[in-house]
């Protein structure tokens, strides 16, 4: 972070009271900040506070006349690397999302061509409130970068997601989107000082979406499966700087920007792309997999006769993909993580899940139709290792993305020689 320049947009919530200690972080690992406080945020903290830790100007009105002479908050917006939104509150969310320019802050956003970093807090409800999560949903489509917010005891006495994330982990955020920004601005000497939690040089295969395995020319055997996980996934590790190949089915969801992207249809399809794509430093398969392909498809389409007989389909098993990667004798990826979507005894059947296949790390999910997961918005999902299982509370799929991104990213950096040197 040596020599990054943040513009730090402090909104108006219980949370700008961890700002002071994010400011020193990242003064301590020698970034620059410039504060900006929005008239709600200077109820929590002062201005005061921030410039005597930034040691820089402390911003908080659009019309001051000496610096908008020479349109200040437009030179301010863009001398920045990363501009960082903490506490975002609903509202500064929502205005963000509408493209509102009301007050220092709000132009600040429009106006600026650098990444944005947004680590949201507000109340449970506020979170979960849909209109939230529509302006989520497009902010991040606009590029917005998230961080949290986490789940615990909040100021208003409830409990729940809603939480703005540790400074620490702002800070890791942080580290990563300079990282990846701006990875040929950084002294060499910095490159040695990278975080834990890049994962620049790495290559990382993401399976997607469901398979498709064709009936006759119009039907198909598939699941409900939306493809938000994978492509949530995808985007993450791409934020952390990684190479990733997206093998993906036939999705509802769009793929992110800036991957790889390798279409298929049917599982035998996606078996071939993966093989293609190694070497890799990590696969996670998070495609839905159909489990078997009509043999004996027909061209065009099946037509009932009258006589109520049924067709006469004959199946097959498709390829399992996780389980061959998996025992790849050579050329195995260093992390293979896999997917176990159940609808009854679920730690039990991933666990075992685990076991014969052979993967490293896997997570269960419970698909029952009560819990909305299975082409919803949200996850909430258990870690099972070696080590154990951990669960995680229930999240946005965005935030489980990241979460796993961030845990995968420590485990390869903690082994040397990545497969982009193996080639």
């Amino acid at each position: 972070m040596q020599g990054s320049r943040i513009l730090l947009i402090v909104g108006g919530g219980i949370a700008a009271f961890k700002i002071p200690e994010l400011i020193r972080m990242i003064r301590r690992e020698g970034g620059s900040v410039v504060p900006v406080l929005t008239a709600a945020g200077a109820e929590f903290v002062t201005p005061l506070t921030l410039s005597s830790l930034a040691e820089a100007p402390c911003h908080t009105a659009l019309f001051d006349l000496t610096r908008e002479s020479e349109m200040g908050h437009i030179q301010l917006s863009r001398a920045a690397d990363l501009v960082v939104v903490a506490p975002a509150t609903a509202d500064l969310l929502a205005r963000m999302a509408a493209g509102l320019a009301g007050d220092l802050a709000s132009t600040l956003l429009l106006a600026t061509d650098k990444p944005v970093l947004a680590a949201p807090a507000m109340n449970v409800r506020m979170w979960q409130h849909p209109a939230t999560q529509r302006n989520m949903d497009l902010l991040e489509s606009d590029g917005v970068r998230f961080v949290g917010p986490d789940e615990g005891d909040m100021a208003c006495g409830e409990y729940g997601p809603g939480r703005m994330a540790e400074p620490e982990t702002i800070l890791a955020a942080i580290r990563a989107a300079v990282a990846r920004d701006r990875p040929l601005r950084l002294p060499p000497e910095a490159v040695v000082s990278l975080p834990q939690r890049v994962l620049t040089g790495r290559h990382v295969i993401v399976t997607s979406g469901p398979t498709h395995e064709p009936i006759d020319s119009v039907r198909y055997i598939a699941n409900r499966s939306s493809g938000a996980q994978g492509s949530a996934i995808a985007a993450a590790l791409r934020d952390l700087g990684a190479r990733v190949s997206f093998v993906t089915g036939p999705a509802e969801v769009p793929p992110p920007e800036g991957v790889e992207v390798i279409p298929v249809e049917t599982a035998r399809e996606m078996r071939e792309a993966v093989e293609d794509a190694l070497p890799a430093d990590a696969a996670v398969m998070a495609a839905a997999v159909a489990d078997w392909h009509v043999v004996n498809a027909r061209q065009g389409k099946i037509k009932k006769d009258g006589s109520g007989a049924l067709p006469d389909l004959q199946f097959a098993e498709n390829p399992d993909i996780l389980a061959w990667i998996s025992r790849l004798p050579q050329g195995r990826p260093g992390l293979v993580v896999g997917f176990a979507a159940e609808t009854d005894h679920v730690l039990e059947n991933a666990t075992a899940k685990r076991a014969r296949k052979g993967c490293d790390w896997i997570l269960a999910n419970d698909v029952s139709p009560a819990t909305g997961i299975m082409g919803g918005t949200e996850n909430a999902v258990t870690l099972i290792s070696a080590e154990g299982a951990e669960s995680w509370p229930r999240l946005s799929k965005a935030e489980v993305a990241r979460r796993l991104a961030a845990r995968l990213a420590d485990a390869l950096n903690a082994r040397n020689n990545p497969a982009e040197d193996r080639t």
